[in-house]
């Protein structure tokens, strides 16, 4: 059988699983083909250089099927039809302007007309959101990544690496080879889509060299704060006023799916099970936002009657109230306030977030659907800091309070042992065969380097079989990517939509809220719950 009509299955947790293609054009044609004639159960495709994650809802369909149902689309021509081109002025002004045309053993000049007269085309998008890679074989540009990434690349420069060219829309880390600037936004969220680029469109570069250029858009501000949902009005003069937060404390709901053609991830509170819990116990739906609040004291005072409930990382709590002594309050429980009373929630002693629900939620409004804040995509509510007024939303439709509940696991603590289910690949084999069995038998130390992003683990370096550069691919929220160094991350909620490290393994559905809640100075066992599996689908293969 050709080679264009197989592919390779990697097995993910429950609910997920990679296709492998040949090339980027097959695997750009299988895309189009499951857009064109969607599976049922499939709930979104993440397309990448060689491969597509797929998620789906595993009690309609399983992983097995949907690879099933895929490689009978296998080698359906890619859509036709007249695709929008994009023209994105230039300025070859570029730090590595020089380096590309020694590497490719070619002027700048000869570098800037082939960037120029190169038929790009947006193949995917990831890393942040309105990242695009753009793609053009036969443009005679393909580099290697640097060999020491920058920290710090300006919002609209222009990169190649690999067989892709890319434009950052923000300031970030990166490590492409920069080879000029464009005054155009790649991401505003005053444009719908907010994202420039969508996978599909074409893109012709125009060198700005001696001509005049109007920008459809300005670049944002390298310090330009996060884009934020504004309050909203909401029950007139119910409002809580932060009166001491020791770490900035986040608006978060259940995040915002079904973004990935614009580059963005779910995001979504760290532990979604204790954010539920918090607005079931005060009667808010589910998924109403509520404050993810960080590992530090805070408090604050509010200004009429209200009910709030606190859960996950587990605090002491105490309320003072304007007349009478100070009174301790339990965790988990509907919390009755009255006018003036000021709520100190101390810092944790287990677990590391706690969720802070109002009944009736907060008015804040939806950004991009959610009310989440993406702290690597800077999409959503800015942090709520010390002096901030939170105003209560009116008109949600609300259930009785419930009187008692218990968290879902009990919260890790600094120096213990928390085990984590996984199921291992999808590239375990790229690891030497004693690396792989090393994962699994370790105590990992989970560092202080820690973010809502991913944590940083500490332990043996994990050795490579397969050295070569992994093409990037999908990830997900639990994804457990190994670097260069050996030393793995796990990735949390505000993960990047896409990566280029291989990932030894991914955390199981039921682990990834426990996986949110691990201190600096615990360690972590990670048990796998199945082996690595992966597999070979022909078109004409019976499933």
């Amino acid at each position: 059988m050709a080679v264009h009509r197989s592919m390779r299955v990697l097995m993910l947790r429950e609910g997920a699983v990679l296709l492998e293609l040949a090339s980027l054009d097959v695997t750009l044609a299988l895309f189009d083909a499951l857009e064109a004639d969607p599976v049922a159960g499939v709930l979104e495709i993440v397309p990448a250089a060689r491969t597509l994650l797929i998620t789906h809802d595993p009690l309609t369909i399983s992983a097995e099927q949907v690879a099933a149902e895929a490689v009978v689309r296998l080698g359906m021509p890619r859509k036709a039809g007249a695709a929008e081109v994009v023209e994105i002025p230039v300025r070859y002004d570029g730090e590595d302007l020089g380096d590309v045309a020694e590497l490719l053993g070619i002027s700048t000049h000869e570098v800037i007309r082939r960037h120029v007269e190169a038929d790009y085309l947006v193949a995917f998008t990831g890393f942040a959101p309105g990242f695009a890679y753009l793609s053009a074989p036969d443009a005679g540009l393909h580099v290697p990544r640097r060999a020491s990434p920058r920290t710090h690349v300006p919002a609209g420069a222009v990169g190649l690496a690999g067989e892709f060219s890319g434009i950052y829309p923000k300031v970030s880390p990166g490590g492409w080879q920069l080879i000029g600037t464009t005054p155009l936004a790649m991401f505003d969220l005053g444009r719908k889509p907010a994202a420039l680029l969508q996978p599909g469109q074409h893109v012709r570069f125009r060198d700005m060299a001696g001509a005049t250029v109007h920008p459809v858009a300005k670049i944002p501000a390298e310090d330009a704060k996060p884009a934020a949902a504004a309050l909203v009005g909401g029950i007139e003069g119910l409002h809580l006023d932060v009166l001491s937060a020791g770490l900035p404390a986040l608006f978060q709901d259940h995040g915002r799916p079904g973004l990935a053609a614009q580059g963005i991830s779910r995001s979504g509170a760290a532990d979604r099970a204790s954010l539920s819990l918090a607005n079931r116990i005060t009667g808010n739906p589910a998924d109403a936002a509520a404050l993810e609040i960080a590992p530090a004291v805070f408090s604050f005072r509010v200004s009429g009657r209200a009910v709030i409930a606190v859960t996950g990382a587990e605090r002491a709590i105490t309320i003072q109230p304007e007349r009478g002594p100070r009174i301790s309050a339990p965790m988990n429980r509907p919390l009755a306030l009255e006018p003036g009373d000021r709520v100190t929630l101390e810092a944790p002693t287990a677990g590391l977030r706690s969720y802070l629900a109002l009944r009736g939620g907060f008015a804040v409004e939806p950004v991009l659907g959610s009310a989440s804040a993406d702290t690597l995509a800077q999409i959503g509510p800015s942090a709520v800091t010390s002096g901030a007024r939170l105003r209560a939303a009116s008109g949600m439709k609300l259930s009785a309070v419930e009187p008692e509940a218990l968290s879902a696991f009990a919260m890790p603590r600094a120096g213990e042992t928390i085990v984590l289910d996984v199921v291992p690949g999808p590239r375990t084999d790229w690891f030497t065969p004693v690396s792989a069995e090393q994962f699994l038998k370790t105590s990992w130390a989970a560092t202080s380097q820690a973010s809502r992003t991913g944590l940083r683990l500490s332990g043996p370096v994990l050795e490579r079989a397969v050295t070569g550069e992994l093409p990037s691919e999908g990830t997900l929220r639990g994804a457990i990517q190994v670097p260069a160094n050996g030393q793995p991350v796990l990735f949390l909620a505000d993960h990047p939509l896409t990566g280029g490290y291989p990932v030894m393994a991914t955390v199981a559905a039921h682990h990834l809220d426990l996986a949110g809640q691990i201190p600096p100075g615990a360690f972590i066992r990670f048990r796998a719950v199945r082996p690595f599996t992966a597999y070979s689908l022909c078109a004409g293969d019976t499933p």
